[in-house]
């Protein structure tokens, strides 16, 4: 009966200790998968920039703020910056007052690697290292670039492609549909995103494990 009775209490044990984890691991996924619903707040987040220097969304309330997910080692992104294409879209809606961050969420970047990107690429732009991927993650990243477009009360007003060519091609960028530059246009003139999410591509974010 003693053998029995610890047997029992063992399994009985062992089976709330599943359920549990399950259910831990279901609210985990849950919260993951919730974090970075179009219409929902941005999550927020603080990460330091190529200077060192911690930048947090809050710093820029009441602004657009335009993420980009980044990944120097890309074709995709190279297609993007190799002529200077994102460099002049991110200078261009700077001086309507629109905020724009690069977040490189690959496992290998660091502050110096991506201040000396920064250099090399005459990136006029913040790139905050996330190599812990936290944010990515929160955000549910899946490609560089991937981009998101943050409307001036927090809220995620666009997620998804850059462009509607998804080629590493750069000829193909002035033949496309800019979805984050119509998604800012629309927002500066008061206008609800009448394209809020598209389907991201490029290549996939090299998270840490």
């Amino acid at each position: 009966m003693r053998k029995s009775f610890v047997s029992l209490f063992t399994l009985a044990a062992l089976t709330a200790a599943f359920c549990t984890s399950v259910t831990a691991h279901a609210h985990e996924k849950g919260k993951a998968h919730d974090a970075a619903k179009v219409g929902a707040p941005a999550p927020a987040f603080t990460l330091k920039d190529q200077a060192g220097k911690d930048v947090s969304l809050s710093d820029y309330a009441g602004k657009i703020v335009v993420l980009e997910w980044f990944n120097e080692g890309c074709p995709f992104v190279v297609k993007h910056y190799k002529q200077g294409h994102m460099n002049t879209l991110a200078a261009k809606y700077a001086e309507k007052g629109v905020v724009w961050l690069a977040i490189n969420s690959t496992k290998s970047a660091t502050v110096e690697s991506n201040s000396k990107i920064t250099g090399e690429w005459k990136i006029n732009h913040p790139i905050l290292d996330d190599a812990a991927g936290t944010i990515g993650k929160a955000y549910a990243a899946k490609t560089t670039p991937h981009m998101y477009v943050i409307d001036a009360k927090g809220v995620l007003a666009y997620a998804g492609a850059i462009d509607s060519k998804s080629s590493t091609d750069s000829d193909d960028i002035a033949g496309s549909t800019n979805y984050v530059g119509k998604a800012v246009d629309e927002l500066l003139a008061g206008s609800n995103v009448t394209e809020s999410q598209t389907k991201p591509y490029g290549c996939s974010v090299k998270y840490a494990k």
